[in-house]
């Protein structure tokens, strides 16, 4: 196996380190599924800021249900279903167990290649990865970091990706530093402990070691890659076939809370306050407010185009750092028809 592709398991459970208080991110049990012609639709998701819409999607079309503000048509419910990492969330669709979940971009991609009936419907934001490393540390530039324990969610995860361009950009390659796959929320906590020398990640879990003083962004994407793709809604084909109508509202709602969640500071507000309930992310409030204001656009949620160009350039990536084996066509893993017919839907939080 080449050094590269080195990647070795890393298990830390410390999160009493975190003094923001960052919650735990267990899985919960996915409710048992209706029919696929059914009005009703469970949605797995992580507690990341990057997938903020769904929760926001979530509880604005309960709200409309609920005060008749859907005019006309069937009413569509969404449930959130909370999931720890991204092994837990695939199986989960692969199996048929949830019919819908955000999802790597570059891992629908390799499961669609292996025969999975899944098909991206909707981006669910832009941006929103750091490198972080410790506040007292004298890393500056990435080469100085050769040699190093760097932390990364997983060989699929875009945050990947990331590292490698920011890498690259300094004249390495990741056989320059040795790279360990851990979850999320224990990466902080490795950084505080001196476990590892950095880690790349999606929000909430740069911003929680900022907040608590010993961490810094060494890079972002909101600076680097600024048409960076990560989570997209992702679903399974058979519900596409057998009841289009809820697909599309589900479309319509996602897209509909990006746009309200780059509307400005008080819909932002709204957000955290419905992301940090124990219904869904179930985590500091601080934390994901942290997230929001520090700067503003350290994630974006308004345009949530889905653009082939973009998904190619990912998947080029991809294949260079060898995580998905060979090219896989666009119309094969992509249903760009939803995000098409959008029909717009009012945000009343």
């Amino acid at each position: 196996m080449p050094q590269e592709n080195r990647l070795t398991s890393h298990a830390l459970r410390r999160r009493q380190l975190l003094g923001a208080g960052l919650a735990s991110a267990l899985p919960l049990a996915a409710p048992q599924l209706a029919s696929a012609a059914s009005k009703s639709i469970v949605v797995g998701g992580l507690p990341v800021t990057c997938n903020l819409t769904l929760p926001i999607a979530c509880v604005a079309n309960a709200t409309n249900n609920t005060s008749g503000g859907k005019a006309g048509g069937p009413l569509f419910e969404f449930e959130y279903s909370k999931y720890s990492g991204w092994p837990e969330i695939k199986e989960s669709l692969m199996t048929g167990r949830i019919q819908a979940a955000y999802m790597l971009a570059p891992l629908v991609m390799d499961l669609v290649d292996k025969k999975i009936p899944l098909k991206i419907v909707s981006l669910g934001h832009r941006s929103g990865a750091v490198i972080m490393v410790r506040t007292d540390s004298a890393h500056k530039r990435f080469s100085d970091l050769k040699g190093k324990r760097i932390a990364i969610p997983s060989r699929f995860a875009v945050d990947f990706l990331f590292l490698r361009k920011m890498l690259a950009r300094d004249g390495m390659t990741p056989k320059d530093i040795e790279i360990v796959e851990m979850a999320p929320p224990d990466m902080p906590a490795a950084l505080y402990a001196k476990a590892v020398d950095a880690y790349c990640t999606g929000e909430p879990f740069g911003a929680a070691a900022q907040r608590a003083g010993y961490a810094r962004p060494l890079a972002m994407t909101r600076d680097e890659w600024r048409n960076y793709i990560c989570c997209v809604l992702t679903v399974r084909e058979e519900l596409i076939k057998e009841n289009r109508p809820l697909v599309q509202e589900l479309v319509n709602y996602v897209q509909a809370a990006g746009t309200w969640l780059d509307t400005g500071p008080v819909s932002r507000n709204k957000a955290v306050a419905i992301a940090a309930g124990r219904k869904f992310f179930n985590q500091d409030p601080n934390i994901i407010r942290f997230v929001m204001e520090n700067p503003a656009d350290r994630v974006t949620y308004g345009d949530l185009r889905m653009i082939k160009a973009e998904f190619d350039d990912l998947m080029k990536l991809s294949l260079e750092a060898s995580t998905i084996k060979r090219p896989i066509a666009y119309e094969s893993y992509v249903d760009e028809s939803f995000v098409k017919n959008i029909k717009p839907v009012v945000i009343t939080l």
